[in-house]
């Protein structure tokens, strides 16, 4: 198994193999990504501040609450881990704080972004964006001075939202002449802006695919064939949980659902009583991830 992120994305480049990052929220949901046979992991600020502090991604939380989660989630996997590490929490200084400190934890790629702080998620309005010259400064930085060479760093850009896509394509080409290992423009707004940044750059194009996000969605072969080397998916993991969270509290609370809810959860199937079968709670899982899929707007109402 490859030791490092760099190490499994330029494989999967080299074999022309689209690579999937599934995120992890928490610690459970890193060990079954282990488990279920994935190289690799991503946890994101979303979903770290989400789940462990019930906050939305609007910079209510820093680099010490953020890192403390992302220390408990990786105590409970084994596998390369591939962490946002938002805008670096400050300037030059902090950006290089912040990505040794990641590092000496085990970090094995980070990513750093443009925003302007707060920051906030990357497919909500209200975003801005610092300076290209601070941001390229920051991405220059955080590359130079990166205690581990093996240290992947992703250089992502929000001034689609803000400016254009003819803005965002000219941040991408100066933080990738900065060092960044890889390119992540932020919440392209249709197929044909997915099309010109994935024929743009050279260096490993990262895409989000994000139900209710700004950009459309589309199969992991059709990002490929777009010129896309890697799709994160950070959020879908806590929403689908939430989601089916709720629904197993929906039936337990329902009048007729106590009293068998122990036989029916430990027979995984349907139970009788009073000649009336009762069908178990996850119809309700089944119905959402069989269905409609939850979206970002699901996600904040949690939050």
């Amino acid at each position: 198994m490859p030791a490092t992120f760099r190490q499994i994305i330029d494989a999967a480049v080299k074999d022309k193999r689209f690579l999937i990052v599934p995120g992890a929220h928490d610690a459970l949901s890193a060990r079954l990504i282990q488990k279920i046979g994935f190289e690799t992991y991503f946890i994101g600020g979303f979903p770290a501040v989400g789940a462990r502090y019930r906050v939305p991604d609007v910079g209510l939380k820093g680099f010490g609450e953020i890192s403390a989660c992302v220390r408990d989630i990786m105590a409970a996997c084994d596998l390369p881990v591939f962490v946002d590490g938002d805008d670096g929490y400050g300037d030059v200084k902090n950006v290089v704080q912040t990505v040794q400190s990641y590092e000496r934890m085990g970090v094995s790629a980070i990513l750093i972004e443009d925003q302007q702080w707060p920051k906030r998620c990357g497919h909500m309005v209200g975003k801005n964006v610092v300076a290209t010259g601070l941001a390229e400064a920051k991405i220059r930085a955080a590359c130079s001075e990166r205690i581990k060479r093996e240290t992947w760093i992703l250089a992502r850009t929000d001034a689609r939202a803000v400016f254009d896509l003819d803005e965002a394509m000219r941040r991408a080409e100066r933080y990738i002449r900065a060092g960044a290992d890889g390119i992540f423009i932020e919440a392209p707004r249709s197929v044909k802006e997915l099309e010109i940044i994935g024929k743009a750059f050279d260096v490993p194009q990262i895409c989000n695919p994000l139900m209710g996000g700004q950009t459309p969605i589309l199969s992991m072969a059709e990002l490929k064939q777009l010129g896309f080397n890697c799709a994160v998916l950070g959020l879908d993991t806590i929403m689908h949980a939430a989601k089916a969270i709720e629904a197993v509290l929906l039936d337990m609370n329902s009048p007729i659902a106590t009293t068998v809810w122990i036989s029916r959860t430990t027979r995984n199937s349907s139970a009788t009583t009073n000649g009336k079968t009762l069908t178990s709670g996850l119809r309700h899982q089944s119905k959402w991830t069989g269905g409609t899929s939850p979206t970002v707007k699901d996600a904040l109402c949690l939050t």
